[in-house]
């Protein structure tokens, strides 16, 4: 589960409409305001594919400016990460050698798409 923190813009006088929508939609949770505008929401989704379908929601809502996300935190993303890592390949020797000096590597040019 990913949670992340959004800043939602808006001008004063909207305030209250947008807390309003916020408050009714199923995909955001309100929890504060200052009078400039300003107003704190959260956000919550299976992936990052998932919050960021929710943030372009907020944007769409009447009268936000703007809408970004201040704050991420991915529960499970990091270890699907690392089980890609250990399931890729085995790590050459001397990337683990705390004596290998970075002068001895060689640089072979675009390493995208290279397979080791």
């Amino acid at each position: 589960m990913n949670i992340s923190g959004i800043l939602v813009q808006v001008r004063p006088e909207y305030i209250d409409q947008v807390i309003n929508a916020i408050k009714e939609s199923d995909y955001s949770d309100y929890h504060m305001h200052d009078e400039s505008g300003k107003i704190v929401v959260t956000i919550e989704g299976e992936d990052v594919s998932e919050e960021i379908a929710k943030l372009n929601l907020l944007q769409k809502i009447p009268h936000v400016i703007s809408a970004d996300m201040m704050y991420a935190y991915s529960e499970n993303e990091l270890d699907k990460e690392r089980a890609k890592l250990e399931q890729g390949g085995k790590i050459p020797e001397w990337l683990n050698d705390p004596d290998a000096k970075p002068e001895d590597i060689k640089y072979n040019g675009d390493l995208r798409g290279k397979k080791f």
